[in-house]
Order: structure tokens, then C-alpha cells, then sequence
């Protein structure tokens, strides 16, 4: 007599849907589970190169389109200047969020979602900038500030590029230097100008000269 194969006596392999039955706990189960979630980790870490390559590329179009292009190489005080733009970069954006906010309904929920990733963004990029830098195009390098320059946007070539970590107490370094220099620059002058007032001026031999004129 025929053995039926409907029911739960129906074996079926996922795999390539032959009629053989893998058990959970089976080695072929456990490899293809393995090689599943080495799959979905490769796919998943090619994705994450995606997004760092759109984000980095992204940031270097800004700081290309706003640089000056009869610069080259940047000095510490552009580059801070550039930087703190950079960070203020959606700050317009953020004033038209509360603005439509402000005369529209669902006040509460409207464009929350983006007001609160730009929010999250500046701060994250301040506290870098801050403390242990901000990674951006080296354009205080001639080299790169011209490779920079010349970059069309292919993501191929983002390799190319030497980033490196800008701080604002790179900026402040510079401008306490300045400054001081420029006290002690005043001071000499300052000498200079007492000197030439405090030289003694002989009355008689002005008094005589004159006499001679006559």
C-alpha cells in the first residue's frame, strides 16, 4: 500500500525544494545559517561604505563650493572661518522649520524629525570641532587644496584625499599670537614716539640761529 505524502510525513528542503527534510541542529543547517549572516554582514558593510562615501563626499562639494578660489593654500583663520560656516550650514533651515511651525497646525510633531537631526549634527560637529577636531579636506596644503579644487565629484577618487583633524584651538593659537604681537608691536611704537618727544630741545641755539637768519 502507498505511503501518502501530504500531511507532516511531506519533507521539503528549503535550499533548493527537493523532498529531503535538514534538521535545525543539522552541520548543513548551522553552515547555511553561517553563510546567511556572513552574506548580510557583507551586504550590510557595503552599504555603510556607501553612506560614509556620500556623507564625505558631500562634505567636501560644501567646503569646494564655498572656498575662495584665488586661495590657495588656506590659512589657519580661513580655514576656522570656513569650518564655522560649515557648522552653521542649515541654520536657515532650522528658521524655517520653527517659522512653518509657528503658522501651521500639528505644531508639535511638524518637521520635528528633521529639525532634530540637524540639532544632533551641529552639536556633534561643534563638540568635534572643540575637542578633538573636525575631519576635513587638508586645504591648508597646496597640493590638496588644488586637488580639491579640481575634483568633479566621482566617489572613486575619494581615496585621493589626505583629510585631516582641525581644531579650533588651532585657530585660537594663532590669534593669541597675533594679538600678542600686535601689543608689542603698539608698545615699540609707543617707545619710539616718547623717545622722540622726551628729546631736550636747546632754546639759546634756536634763539641764536635765528639771529643769524636776520
Amino acid at each position: 500500500m502507498a505511503t501518502s505524502k501530504t500531511g507532516s510525513s511531506k519533507k521539503e528542503d528549503l535550499t533548493n525544494g527537493s523532498s529531503t527534510f535538514i534538521h535545525p541542529k543539522s552541520r548543513k543547517c548551522i553552515a547555511l545559517v553561517k553563510k546567511m549572516k556572513k552574506d548580510s554582514k557583507k551586504e550590510q558593510a557595503k552599504r555603510d561604505t556607501k553612506l560614509k562615501q556620500s556623507l564625505l563626499a558631500e562634505k567636501l562639494l560644501w567646503f569646494q563650493k564655498h572656498m575662495d578660489p584665488n586661495i590657495c593654500p588656506y590659512t589657519v583663520e580661513l580655514t576656522g572661518e570656513l569650518i564655522d560656516n560649515y557648522i552653521a550650514r542649515n541654520d536657515e533651515e532650522l528658521e524655517q522649520i520653527k517659522l512653518k511651525r509657528s503658522i501651521g497646525q500639528n505644531r508639535n510633531r511638524q518637521h520635528s524629525g528633521r529639525e532634530d537631526a540637524i540639532r544632533i549634527t551641529k552639536e556633534r560637529e561643534i563638540n568635534d570641532y572643540q575637542s578633538c577636531g573636525m575631519e576635513i579636506p587638508n586645504i591648508l596644503n597646496t597640493a590638496e587644496c588644488n586637488l580639491l579644487k579640481k575634483w568633479k565629484g566621482e566617489l572613486k577618487l575619494l581615496p585621493n584625499f589626505k583629510l585631516c583633524k582641525f581644531r579650533k584651538a588651532q585657530v585660537d593659537a594663532v590669534l593669541k599670537k597675533k594679538e600678542k604681537q600686535m601689543h608689542k608691536d603698539n608698545a615699540e611704537t609707543e617707545s619710539v614716539n616718547n623717545q622722540t618727544n622726551d628729546v631736550p630741545v636747546d632754546v639759546n641755539k634756536e634763539n641764536a640761529d635765528s639771529m643769524d637768519v636776520e
